[in-house]
Protein backbone atom coordinates (compact mmCIF):
# COMPACT_ATOMS: atom_id res chain seq x y z
CA UNK A 1 0.00 0.00 0.00
CA UNK A 2 1.49 3.31 -1.06
CA UNK A 3 0.46 6.60 0.53
CA UNK A 4 -0.03 9.31 -2.12
CA UNK A 5 1.01 12.90 -1.59
CA UNK A 6 -1.46 15.54 -0.37
CA UNK A 7 -4.38 15.87 -2.77
CA UNK A 8 -3.14 12.95 -4.87
CA UNK A 9 -5.52 10.24 -3.72
CA UNK A 10 -6.63 8.23 -0.69
CA UNK A 11 -4.20 7.59 2.19
CA UNK A 12 -3.31 3.92 2.45
CA UNK A 13 -4.37 3.10 -1.11
CA UNK A 14 -2.07 2.67 -4.08
CA UNK A 15 -2.51 4.86 -7.15
CA UNK A 16 -5.41 4.08 -9.45
CA UNK A 17 -4.18 1.37 -11.86
CA UNK A 18 -6.64 2.56 -14.51
CA UNK A 19 -5.59 6.22 -14.40
CA UNK A 20 -3.49 6.19 -17.58
CA UNK A 21 -6.49 5.16 -19.69
CA UNK A 22 -8.85 7.73 -18.15
CA UNK A 23 -9.20 11.51 -18.25
CA UNK A 24 -8.04 13.36 -15.13
CA UNK A 25 -11.48 14.90 -14.74
CA UNK A 26 -14.55 12.82 -14.00
CA UNK A 27 -16.49 14.94 -16.49
CA UNK A 28 -14.02 14.39 -19.36
CA UNK A 29 -16.52 12.78 -21.72
CA UNK A 30 -16.55 14.68 -24.99
CA UNK A 31 -13.44 13.24 -26.65
CA UNK A 32 -14.82 9.74 -26.02
CA UNK A 33 -18.24 10.43 -27.59
CA UNK A 34 -19.28 9.82 -31.18
CA UNK A 35 -20.23 12.89 -33.19
CA UNK A 36 -22.78 13.71 -35.84
CA UNK A 37 -21.87 15.02 -39.30
CA UNK A 38 -21.45 18.55 -37.89
CA UNK A 39 -19.07 17.42 -35.16
CA UNK A 40 -21.58 17.72 -32.34
CA UNK A 41 -20.89 15.19 -29.57
CA UNK A 42 -23.74 12.71 -29.09
CA UNK A 43 -24.53 11.96 -25.46
CA UNK A 44 -24.99 8.38 -24.28
CA UNK A 45 -28.56 7.24 -24.71
CA UNK A 46 -29.40 6.18 -21.14
CA UNK A 47 -28.87 8.04 -17.90
CA UNK A 48 -29.26 7.36 -14.19
CA UNK A 49 -28.41 9.58 -11.23
CA UNK A 50 -28.38 7.98 -7.78
CA UNK A 51 -28.80 10.56 -5.01
CA UNK A 52 -27.00 9.35 -1.93
CA UNK A 53 -27.07 9.71 1.86
CA UNK A 54 -23.91 8.96 3.82
CA UNK A 55 -24.47 6.24 6.43
CA UNK A 56 -21.01 6.19 8.00
CA UNK A 57 -18.79 8.81 9.57
CA UNK A 58 -16.18 10.22 7.18
CA UNK A 59 -12.87 8.42 7.66
CA UNK A 60 -9.88 7.27 5.70
CA UNK A 61 -11.24 3.74 5.88
CA UNK A 62 -14.52 4.87 4.32
CA UNK A 63 -12.59 6.85 1.70
CA UNK A 64 -10.64 3.74 0.70
CA UNK A 65 -13.87 1.76 0.39
CA UNK A 66 -15.48 4.41 -1.82
CA UNK A 67 -12.42 4.69 -4.05
CA UNK A 68 -12.08 0.92 -4.43
CA UNK A 69 -15.75 0.71 -5.37
CA UNK A 70 -15.33 3.35 -8.07
CA UNK A 71 -12.29 1.54 -9.42
CA UNK A 72 -14.45 -1.56 -9.82
CA UNK A 73 -16.50 0.38 -12.39
CA UNK A 74 -13.34 1.35 -14.25
CA UNK A 75 -12.11 -2.25 -14.29
CA UNK A 76 -15.45 -3.58 -15.49
CA UNK A 77 -16.27 -1.12 -18.28
CA UNK A 78 -14.41 0.84 -20.91
CA UNK A 79 -14.68 4.63 -20.54
CA UNK A 80 -16.95 4.96 -23.56
CA UNK A 81 -20.66 5.24 -24.38
CA UNK A 82 -20.96 1.52 -25.12
CA UNK A 83 -19.26 0.89 -21.78
CA UNK A 84 -19.87 3.32 -18.93
CA UNK A 85 -19.26 7.00 -18.15
CA UNK A 86 -19.66 8.04 -14.52
CA UNK A 87 -19.08 10.80 -11.98
CA UNK A 88 -19.16 10.78 -8.18
CA UNK A 89 -20.25 14.22 -7.02
CA UNK A 90 -20.51 15.56 -3.46
CA UNK A 91 -23.42 17.61 -2.17
CA UNK A 92 -24.12 20.32 0.33
CA UNK A 93 -25.10 17.88 3.10
CA UNK A 94 -21.65 16.31 2.95
CA UNK A 95 -19.76 19.59 3.16
CA UNK A 96 -21.97 20.70 6.02
CA UNK A 97 -21.36 17.36 7.74
CA UNK A 98 -17.58 17.93 7.74
CA UNK A 99 -17.94 21.61 8.63
CA UNK A 100 -16.68 22.89 5.27
CA UNK A 101 -19.80 24.21 3.52
CA UNK A 102 -18.61 27.83 3.69
CA UNK A 103 -15.32 26.84 2.09
CA UNK A 104 -16.86 24.55 -0.53
CA UNK A 105 -17.39 25.75 -4.12
CA UNK A 106 -21.14 25.09 -3.80
CA UNK A 107 -23.97 26.32 -1.65
CA UNK A 108 -27.51 25.20 -1.00
CA UNK A 109 -29.86 25.71 -3.95
CA UNK A 110 -32.26 28.63 -4.15
CA UNK A 111 -35.42 29.61 -5.99
CA UNK A 112 -34.41 31.26 -9.27
CA UNK A 113 -37.68 32.41 -10.80
CA UNK A 114 -41.08 33.81 -9.89
CA UNK A 115 -42.81 31.12 -11.90
CA UNK A 116 -41.64 28.10 -9.87
CA UNK A 117 -41.69 26.86 -6.30
CA UNK A 118 -39.23 23.94 -6.44
CA UNK A 119 -38.16 21.62 -3.65
CA UNK A 120 -34.69 22.76 -2.63
CA UNK A 121 -32.86 19.51 -2.00
CA UNK A 122 -29.58 18.61 -0.37
CA UNK A 123 -27.70 15.31 -0.51
CA UNK A 124 -24.36 13.92 0.59
CA UNK A 125 -23.43 12.73 -2.87
CA UNK A 126 -24.65 11.73 -6.32
CA UNK A 127 -23.48 8.96 -8.63
CA UNK A 128 -24.04 9.89 -12.28
CA UNK A 129 -24.14 6.95 -14.72
CA UNK A 130 -24.37 7.11 -18.54
CA UNK A 131 -24.29 4.37 -21.17
CA UNK A 132 -25.72 3.36 -24.52
CA UNK A 133 -26.47 -0.01 -22.91
CA UNK A 134 -29.29 0.39 -20.37
CA UNK A 135 -28.56 -2.94 -18.68
CA UNK A 136 -25.15 -1.58 -17.64
CA UNK A 137 -26.84 1.02 -15.43
CA UNK A 138 -29.01 -1.57 -13.70
CA UNK A 139 -26.06 -3.90 -13.24
CA UNK A 140 -23.97 -1.13 -11.68
CA UNK A 141 -26.70 -0.18 -9.23
CA UNK A 142 -27.23 -3.83 -8.24
CA UNK A 143 -23.49 -4.36 -7.80
CA UNK A 144 -22.74 -1.22 -5.82
CA UNK A 145 -25.92 -1.10 -3.74
CA UNK A 146 -27.31 -4.63 -3.92
CA UNK A 147 -25.99 -8.17 -3.71
CA UNK A 148 -24.57 -8.72 -7.20
CA UNK A 149 -21.08 -10.17 -6.71
CA UNK A 150 -19.63 -9.54 -10.17
CA UNK A 151 -19.81 -6.73 -12.70
CA UNK A 152 -19.07 -7.52 -16.32
CA UNK A 153 -16.72 -10.27 -15.16
CA UNK A 154 -15.03 -8.23 -12.42
CA UNK A 155 -15.50 -9.32 -8.78
CA UNK A 156 -17.31 -6.80 -6.56
CA UNK A 157 -15.33 -6.79 -3.34
CA UNK A 158 -16.38 -3.38 -1.97
CA UNK A 159 -19.72 -1.62 -2.47
CA UNK A 160 -20.72 2.02 -2.35
CA UNK A 161 -23.66 0.71 -0.35
CA UNK A 162 -21.23 0.05 2.50
CA UNK A 163 -21.01 3.83 2.93
CA UNK A 164 -24.14 5.23 1.28
CA UNK A 165 -27.82 4.51 0.86
CA UNK A 166 -29.80 5.59 -2.19
CA UNK A 167 -32.22 8.35 -1.20
CA UNK A 168 -33.63 8.98 -4.68
CA UNK A 169 -32.89 8.30 -8.32
CA UNK A 170 -33.29 10.16 -11.57
CA UNK A 171 -33.61 8.22 -14.81
CA UNK A 172 -33.85 9.19 -18.44
CA UNK A 173 -32.73 8.99 -22.04
CA UNK A 174 -31.45 11.07 -24.94
CA UNK A 175 -31.39 10.30 -28.63
CA UNK A 176 -33.42 10.08 -31.80
CA UNK A 177 -36.63 8.10 -31.41
CA UNK A 178 -36.33 7.55 -27.65
CA UNK A 179 -38.82 10.30 -26.72
CA UNK A 180 -41.42 8.71 -29.02
CA UNK A 181 -40.88 5.38 -27.27
CA UNK A 182 -41.87 7.13 -24.02
CA UNK A 183 -44.68 9.28 -25.43
CA UNK A 184 -47.24 7.58 -23.16
CA UNK A 185 -46.21 9.98 -20.40
CA UNK A 186 -48.45 12.81 -19.29
CA UNK A 187 -47.70 16.07 -21.08
CA UNK A 188 -47.18 14.65 -24.59
CA UNK A 189 -50.12 14.45 -27.04
CA UNK A 190 -50.60 11.18 -28.89
CA UNK A 191 -48.83 11.02 -32.24
CA UNK A 192 -46.85 14.24 -31.75
CA UNK A 193 -43.33 12.81 -31.85
CA UNK A 194 -41.43 11.34 -34.78
CA UNK A 195 -38.68 8.75 -34.93
CA UNK A 196 -36.15 11.55 -35.48
CA UNK A 197 -36.98 13.66 -32.41
CA UNK A 198 -34.23 13.52 -29.74
CA UNK A 199 -36.18 15.51 -27.12
CA UNK A 200 -39.84 15.95 -26.20
CA UNK A 201 -39.86 19.43 -27.80
CA UNK A 202 -38.72 17.92 -31.10
CA UNK A 203 -35.43 19.83 -31.27
CA UNK A 204 -31.77 18.89 -30.88
CA UNK A 205 -30.09 20.99 -28.18
CA UNK A 206 -26.52 19.70 -28.05
CA UNK A 207 -24.79 21.81 -30.70
CA UNK A 208 -21.19 22.32 -29.65
CA UNK A 209 -21.32 26.07 -30.30
CA UNK A 210 -24.05 26.48 -27.71
CA UNK A 211 -22.12 24.60 -25.01
CA UNK A 212 -19.26 25.58 -22.75
CA UNK A 213 -16.16 23.49 -23.26
CA UNK A 214 -15.00 21.05 -20.59
CA UNK A 215 -11.98 23.27 -20.05
CA UNK A 216 -14.23 26.33 -19.54
CA UNK A 217 -16.19 24.68 -16.72
CA UNK A 218 -13.13 23.33 -14.87
CA UNK A 219 -12.12 25.12 -11.67
CA UNK A 220 -8.69 26.62 -12.36
CA UNK A 221 -6.91 26.75 -9.01
CA UNK A 222 -7.16 26.25 -5.27
CA UNK A 223 -8.16 23.11 -3.35
CA UNK A 224 -10.93 22.31 -5.86
CA UNK A 225 -8.84 22.71 -9.03
CA UNK A 226 -9.64 20.21 -11.76
CA UNK A 227 -13.18 19.77 -10.53
CA UNK A 228 -16.40 21.55 -11.44
CA UNK A 229 -19.75 22.39 -9.93
CA UNK A 230 -22.90 20.50 -10.89
CA UNK A 231 -26.50 21.66 -10.74
CA UNK A 232 -29.30 19.13 -11.03
CA UNK A 233 -32.89 20.22 -11.46
CA UNK A 234 -36.02 18.30 -12.43
CA UNK A 235 -38.26 20.11 -14.93
CA UNK A 236 -41.67 18.73 -15.88
CA UNK A 237 -43.06 19.57 -19.31
CA UNK A 238 -46.65 20.16 -20.39
CA UNK A 239 -46.39 20.19 -24.17
CA UNK A 240 -49.98 19.60 -25.30
CA UNK A 241 -50.34 23.22 -26.43
CA UNK A 242 -46.79 23.17 -27.84
CA UNK A 243 -47.76 20.39 -30.24
CA UNK A 244 -51.50 20.98 -30.74
CA UNK A 245 -51.79 24.78 -30.90
CA UNK A 246 -48.44 25.77 -32.43
CA UNK A 247 -47.37 25.05 -35.99
CA UNK A 248 -43.72 24.45 -36.89
CA UNK A 249 -42.85 28.17 -37.37
CA UNK A 250 -44.39 28.97 -33.97
CA UNK A 251 -42.36 26.25 -32.25
CA UNK A 252 -39.19 27.47 -33.98
CA UNK A 253 -39.87 31.05 -32.88
CA UNK A 254 -40.39 30.02 -29.25
CA UNK A 255 -37.32 27.78 -29.23
CA UNK A 256 -34.90 30.07 -31.12
CA UNK A 257 -36.10 33.52 -32.23
CA UNK A 258 -38.83 35.13 -34.32
CA UNK A 259 -36.44 35.73 -37.24
CA UNK A 260 -35.46 32.04 -37.44
CA UNK A 261 -37.34 29.87 -39.93
CA UNK A 262 -37.81 26.08 -39.99
CA UNK A 263 -35.50 26.05 -43.03
CA UNK A 264 -32.84 27.85 -41.01
CA UNK A 265 -33.01 25.19 -38.31
CA UNK A 266 -32.48 22.48 -40.90
CA UNK A 267 -29.24 24.22 -41.89
CA UNK A 268 -27.92 24.66 -38.34
CA UNK A 269 -24.75 22.62 -37.93
CA UNK A 270 -22.40 23.04 -34.97
CA UNK A 271 -23.97 26.19 -33.55
CA UNK A 272 -27.04 28.43 -33.54
CA UNK A 273 -26.59 32.00 -34.88
CA UNK A 274 -27.09 34.72 -32.28
CA UNK A 275 -27.86 38.34 -33.26
CA UNK A 276 -28.46 39.71 -29.74
CA UNK A 277 -31.70 41.31 -30.94
CA UNK A 278 -34.00 39.98 -28.25
CA UNK A 279 -35.29 43.41 -27.23
CA UNK A 280 -36.10 44.29 -30.83
CA UNK A 281 -37.90 40.98 -31.32
CA UNK A 282 -39.90 41.57 -28.15
CA UNK A 283 -40.95 45.04 -29.30
CA UNK A 284 -41.78 44.03 -32.87
CA UNK A 285 -43.21 40.53 -32.44
CA UNK A 286 -44.51 40.37 -28.88
CA UNK A 287 -42.65 37.14 -28.26
CA UNK A 288 -39.07 35.98 -27.73
CA UNK A 289 -37.23 32.70 -28.16
CA UNK A 290 -35.53 30.53 -25.58
CA UNK A 291 -32.16 30.43 -27.32
CA UNK A 292 -31.84 34.15 -27.94
CA UNK A 293 -32.38 34.83 -24.24
CA UNK A 294 -30.02 32.15 -22.90
CA UNK A 295 -27.32 33.02 -25.44
CA UNK A 296 -26.88 36.41 -23.76
CA UNK A 297 -25.32 34.67 -20.73
CA UNK A 298 -21.87 34.41 -22.30
CA UNK A 299 -18.35 35.56 -21.52
CA UNK A 300 -16.03 36.58 -24.33
CA UNK A 301 -18.65 35.26 -26.71
CA UNK A 302 -18.56 31.75 -25.24
CA UNK A 303 -21.27 29.88 -23.27
CA UNK A 304 -20.51 29.39 -19.57
CA UNK A 305 -22.60 26.27 -18.88
CA UNK A 306 -22.05 22.73 -20.18
CA UNK A 307 -25.41 20.97 -20.32
CA UNK A 308 -25.63 17.23 -19.81
CA UNK A 309 -29.44 17.20 -19.53
CA UNK A 310 -31.69 14.34 -20.60
CA UNK A 311 -35.37 13.49 -21.11
CA UNK A 312 -37.30 11.71 -18.39
CA UNK A 313 -40.70 10.25 -17.61
CA UNK A 314 -40.00 9.94 -13.87
CA UNK A 315 -43.30 10.23 -12.01
CA UNK A 316 -45.23 9.51 -15.21
CA UNK A 317 -44.75 13.09 -16.50
CA UNK A 318 -42.67 14.13 -19.48
CA UNK A 319 -39.75 16.24 -18.39
CA UNK A 320 -36.05 16.96 -18.32
CA UNK A 321 -33.41 16.30 -15.71
CA UNK A 322 -31.30 19.38 -16.24
CA UNK A 323 -27.75 18.43 -15.30
CA UNK A 324 -25.44 21.40 -15.80
CA UNK A 325 -21.69 21.75 -15.23
CA UNK A 326 -20.08 25.15 -14.68
CA UNK A 327 -16.94 26.55 -13.07
CA UNK A 328 -19.03 28.54 -10.59
CA UNK A 329 -22.70 28.16 -9.71
CA UNK A 330 -23.00 31.89 -10.39
CA UNK A 331 -22.67 30.97 -14.08
CA UNK A 332 -25.76 28.79 -13.81
CA UNK A 333 -27.70 31.49 -11.97
CA UNK A 334 -26.68 34.02 -14.62
CA UNK A 335 -27.93 31.71 -17.36
CA UNK A 336 -31.25 31.08 -15.62
CA UNK A 337 -31.70 34.83 -15.06
CA UNK A 338 -31.24 35.36 -18.80
CA UNK A 339 -33.76 32.60 -19.47
CA UNK A 340 -36.32 34.27 -17.18
CA UNK A 341 -36.40 37.31 -19.46
CA UNK A 342 -38.12 39.47 -16.85
CA UNK A 343 -36.76 42.67 -18.36
CA UNK A 344 -38.62 41.92 -21.60
CA UNK A 345 -42.08 42.32 -20.10
CA UNK A 346 -41.70 46.09 -20.41
CA UNK A 347 -41.05 45.79 -24.13
CA UNK A 348 -44.49 44.44 -25.09
CA UNK A 349 -47.74 43.77 -23.17
CA UNK A 350 -48.06 40.29 -24.73
CA UNK A 351 -44.93 39.09 -22.93
CA UNK A 352 -45.38 37.93 -19.35
CA UNK A 353 -43.33 35.85 -16.92
CA UNK A 354 -44.45 32.80 -18.92
CA UNK A 355 -46.50 33.75 -21.98
CA UNK A 356 -44.62 34.42 -25.23
CA UNK A 357 -41.41 34.06 -23.24
CA UNK A 358 -39.49 31.19 -24.81
CA UNK A 359 -40.19 27.83 -23.16
CA UNK A 360 -41.34 29.15 -19.79
CA UNK A 361 -45.04 28.50 -20.47
CA UNK A 362 -44.30 24.79 -20.94
CA UNK A 363 -41.93 23.88 -18.10
CA UNK A 364 -42.16 23.78 -14.31
CA UNK A 365 -39.13 23.32 -12.05
CA UNK A 366 -39.89 20.64 -9.46
CA UNK A 367 -36.57 20.47 -7.58
CA UNK A 368 -33.01 21.77 -7.44
CA UNK A 369 -29.79 20.44 -5.90
CA UNK A 370 -26.11 21.42 -6.07
CA UNK A 371 -22.93 19.30 -6.11
CA UNK A 372 -19.16 19.48 -6.52
CA UNK A 373 -17.50 17.04 -8.95
CA UNK A 374 -13.86 16.49 -7.85
CA UNK A 375 -11.08 15.42 -10.21
CA UNK A 376 -10.77 11.65 -10.42
CA UNK A 377 -7.75 11.41 -8.10
CA UNK A 378 -9.60 13.32 -5.33
CA UNK A 379 -13.12 11.97 -5.80
CA UNK A 380 -13.33 10.21 -2.41
CA UNK A 381 -14.33 12.49 0.51
CA UNK A 382 -12.98 15.82 -0.76
CA UNK A 383 -11.62 18.23 1.89
CA UNK A 384 -11.79 15.54 4.57
CA UNK A 385 -8.52 15.22 6.46
CA UNK A 386 -9.12 12.59 9.10
CA UNK A 387 -7.37 9.77 10.87
CA UNK A 388 -7.44 6.11 9.94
Amino acid sequence: MLDPGPGEGVPGLAANPHADALPETQFGHNEFLPTDSAGNPLAPQYHRVLLLSLDVAPSNEAARAVERSMRTLEAAFEWAPDGLLHMLAWGTDYFERIGELERAPIERPEVLSRTDDPDLLSFDAALVLESDTPSHLTAVENALFGDRDELNGEPVEVRLGDAFSVSARRTGFMGEGLPREHAHAEGIPTGALSAEDPMFTGFFSGRKGTQASEDRVAIRDGPFAGGTTMHLSHLTEDLDRWWNDFDVPDRVAHMFASDVSPEDVTDFAGTVPFDDAVREHAQEEGRVGHHEKVARAREDGEPVVLRRDFNTVDGGQAGVHFLALQRDLADFRKTRKAMNGWYLRDEHPAITDRKNNGLLAFITVQSRANFYVPPRKARSFPLFAGEN
